[in-house]
């Protein structure tokens, strides 16, 4: 049982007050894209993941199937990383709904799609995405999905900055509601909504609003190359820019190429 697990960017994520539960309200709009690990999945004796050693969801995601169908831990699966790790490119969400998903199909009687949506919810607000196919706008905390009709037809420039450092996602929200970011939520998920009506062609990506967790001087950098939108993905730091062209992207790609890790790729629809 082998599957690609690709990774995402958030096209647009804008947050709003924190909640009764601890979470924040946010909407926002998952991209898949061309850049996977490689998850392999099949019954084995006893529980052993293998191939990363940061790997906690992946456990975390076969313990809680194990639970939830009332059977044994009883699987042995590896992971093959090529998505940057703690990148806000949703690498390890995606292992971890890849093997979820691989794992209940091993089942005698496999969990339904609700009863996955749950599990993965229960790990993190972006897991249940990796379970569906295209382009989806996550709202309440992020485990809501709906599908979307977006454009595909353009080339994704990432861009991991040189030497950056990831904060911890509770220290990233922390920040967020030192600053009051969640003001005006009504008004920014408002403009949200609006800018989405009016997407047709992959310009029109541009007019949605930007990330409200996270800033970077390269998403400039990258508008100044070409890009007809760029931003950073998630809670960061990996930073992308859409473009219509691939030679563009390809010479922006190079321009970059000091910044950071950079990668060319495209919008992916399925897992």
């Amino acid at each position: 049982m082998r599957a690609s697990a690709p990774a995402k960017i958030n096209l647009a994520l804008i947050v709003g007050p924190q909640r009764q539960d601890g979470k924040h309200e946010l909407m926002t709009i998952y991209q898949r894209i061309g850049i996977a690990d490689r998850v392999d999945v099949v019954p084995a004796d006893h529980m052993r993941v293998e191939g990363f050693r940061g790997d906690t969801l992946v456990r975390d995601a076969l313990d809680g199937l194990a639970a939830r169908a009332a059977v044994e831990q009883r699987w042995h699966a590896k992971i093959e990383k090529h998505v940057p790790v703690a990148a806000g490119l949703g690498g390890g969400s995606s292992d971890a709904a890849t093997a979820l998903r691989l794992a209940n199909e091993t089942l005698d009687e496999p969990l339904s799609h609700a009863e996955l949506h749950d599990v993965a919810a229960d790990l993190g607000a972006d897991v249940p995405f990796f379970l569906v196919d295209g382009p989806r706008l996550g709202s309440g905390d992020g485990t809501t999905l709906a599908p979307l009709e977006l454009p595909q037809d353009f080339w994704i420039l990432l861009v991991l900055p040189k030497d950056a450092q990831k904060q911890s996602t509770a220290a990233v929200y922390a920040a967020f509601d030192e600053r009051s970011g969640g003001d005006g939520w009504d008004d920014r998920r408002a403009a949200l909504l609006d800018a989405l009506e009016c997407v047709r062609r992959p310009r029109d990506l541009a007019a949605l609003p930007t990330n409200d967790l996270a800033s970077s001087p390269l998403a400039a950098e990258l508008t100044a190359l070409g890009a007809f939108r760029a931003d950073v993905s998630g809670a960061g730091p990996a930073v992308y820019g859409l473009f219509h062209h691939k030679a563009h992207a390809k010479a922006a790609k190079h321009a970059l190429r000091r910044a950071g890790r950079t990668w060319l790729t495209a919008p992916a629809w399925y897992g």
